[in-house]
């Protein structure tokens, strides 16, 4: 099924109101949505490279906005709604070990979150039910969506074709690389 709506979502990359789809698939994507605005926004800067910018600004603006909704999903319906997504991706069972730990590192979590594969939905989600400051969220999203989207923008604007498989194959490892390097960083400086 998973597969099915992978097909649809990429089918349309070349219709005519794409720029509203990939809007709405960014929105939904952070907080109930499976998959990622980059299966549609990749294709969208691959056929139109000049409007690269204006492509990762909707995915960017999009997605904070829906992050906003998983937040509010997290803070005022995570029983209802917020359990059984946490369900479906496997990821109940160590939502309470999470919760203890979330707003200590709240920061960071949004940020790695936002920069690499993992949903970031179940983040969205977790910042609302765990109270997290609601400026720091948005500020934190705005970084990370921002940097994600529009370091993939800039790459195909700049090489097109020949760096979509390294965007689709180990740009996410590459941002965790980042990540796991600018933690380090900052906990050395800290500790050191």
């Amino acid at each position: 099924m998973l597969r099915r709506l992978y097909d649809w979502v990429m089918g349309f990359a070349g219709h005519r109101h794409a720029l509203w789809v990939l809007a709405i698939v960014s929105f939904a994507e952070s907080s109930v949505f499976p998959i990622p605005p980059d299966v549609l926004m990749i294709p969208m800067i691959l056929a139109r490279p000049q409007k690269a910018w204006l492509i990762a600004g909707v995915c960017l603006i999009s997605s904070v906005l829906g992050g906003l909704l998983g937040y509010a999903i997290g803070a005022f319906a995570f029983e209802e709604i917020g359990r059984p997504i946490f369900e479906s991706l496997g990821k109940l069972d160590r939502i309470e070990e999470f919760n203890e730990r979330f707003n200590g590192v709240g920061f960071w979590a949004v940020l790695i979150a936002g920069l690499t594969p993992f949903p970031y939905k179940v983040i969205t989600i977790m910042s609302g039910w765990t109270g997290m400051p609601l400026g720091t969220f948005i500020i934190t999203s705005i970084v990370a969506r921002g940097l994600r989207f529009f370091i993939v923008a800039g790459l195909l604007w700049k090489f097109g074709e020949p760096i979509r498989d390294f965007i689709e194959k180990r740009l996410g490892l590459m941002f965790i690389l980042f990540c796991v390097l600018l933690v380090g960083g900052f906990y050395v400086l800290r500790f050191l």
